[in-house]
């Protein structure tokens, strides 16, 4: 069995192909997160400006004691901070808050299909702080096939990731081969499917965690569905960043690099795939993404 630790970013970065995600941890149970996953070995913090958790994120690594050069740390730009001199502010914003003088990843939240020409100024102004050494990879999220060659067709440097919602439950193909044509790594949001339960989500409805099959393909491995998911993902390629408060959901979903699954079990997870999404249809404009503004740090 092969044990794959990292993944190499197309610009030759490498990135641990899992990181601990705090969407929606509340800023009083952030710190103690971070802290709590970078004790169990993680080395990839990933958080967004609009996550309001920034400074929680650094201090976490603070307490945590390891040197900054061993922890991999992403953020995003939110959409009322696209254009080009909004979008370097928003790159301080975020460094002043995490305590951080250079970033590892810094990526798009999404395009914003109503103002792309902003969203094309943001990756712009990212490739500049690429090119001053202020961050070591650039990147995009939500990008689907429709907005992604739009993108590519202005910019120079290819994002080094694409993070998407990605589980059993959706497993987004031909975003999959969008990202894969241009040397793009998918990063897997809402790994383990818990926006497929959430309610008006506009996904199935259902759990994942209850899943008959993934609970038979667990249980023969004597792992839980959690874990099931993320080897999944990892074995297909896929960097995730699952999201929890609890310090033994923390640590039982880094224990996933002791058991392999086989072509057969990779495949019979690819087809319960039901095409329905939990987030948002980035294909469309979300004119309320306008209305949040990321406070000053």
């Amino acid at each position: 069995m092969t044990t794959v630790l990292e993944f190499d970013l197309n610009n030759g970065v490498r990135i641990p192909v899992i990181g601990l995600g705090v969407f929606q941890t509340p800023p009083a149970e952030t710190t103690a997160a971070v802290e709590t996953a970078l004790k169990v070995g993680y080395r990839h913090i990933d958080t967004a400006a609009a996550y309001l958790n920034e400074r929680e994120v650094g201090e976490g690594i603070r307490r945590s004691g390891l040197p900054r050069e061993a922890i991999f740390v992403e953020t995003k730009i939110w959409v009322t901070d696209y254009g080009s001199k909004q979008t370097l502010h928003g790159f301080e914003k975020a460094i002043a808050k995490l305590g951080l003088e250079q970033l590892d990843l810094l990526i798009l939240h999404q395009p914003a299909v109503g103002a792309f020409d902003r969203t094309i100024a943001a990756y712009k102004a990212l490739e500049k702080l690429y090119a001053d050494g202020r961050v070591r990879a650039i990147g995009v999220s939500n990008f689907t096939p429709t907005w992604l060659p739009r993108l590519l067709d202005e910019i120079e440097v290819i994002p080094a990731v694409n993070q998407i919602e990605l589980h059993p439950y959706y497993v987004q193909k031909a975003s999959q081969a969008a990202n894969a044509a241009h040397g793009i790594l998918t990063q897997a949001w809402s790994p383990i499917g818990g926006i497929t339960s959430y309610g008006g989500s506009g996904g199935p409805g259902k759990s994942t965690l209850t899943d008959p099959t993934l609970r038979e393909l667990a249980a023969a491995h004597g792992k839980s569905p959690a874990q099931l998911m993320l080897r999944w993902h990892i074995q297909q390629g896929r960097q995730v960043i699952p999201k929890s408060t609890n310090p033994a959901r923390i640590a039982e979903n880094f224990d996933i690099f002791d058991f392999e699954l086989s072509r057969d079990e990779l495949a019979r997870i690819d087809a319960l795939d039901t095409g329905k999404r939990g987030g948002p249809d980035q294909d469309v404009p979300q004119p309320q993404f306008f209305d949040f503004q990321i406070p000053e740090a």
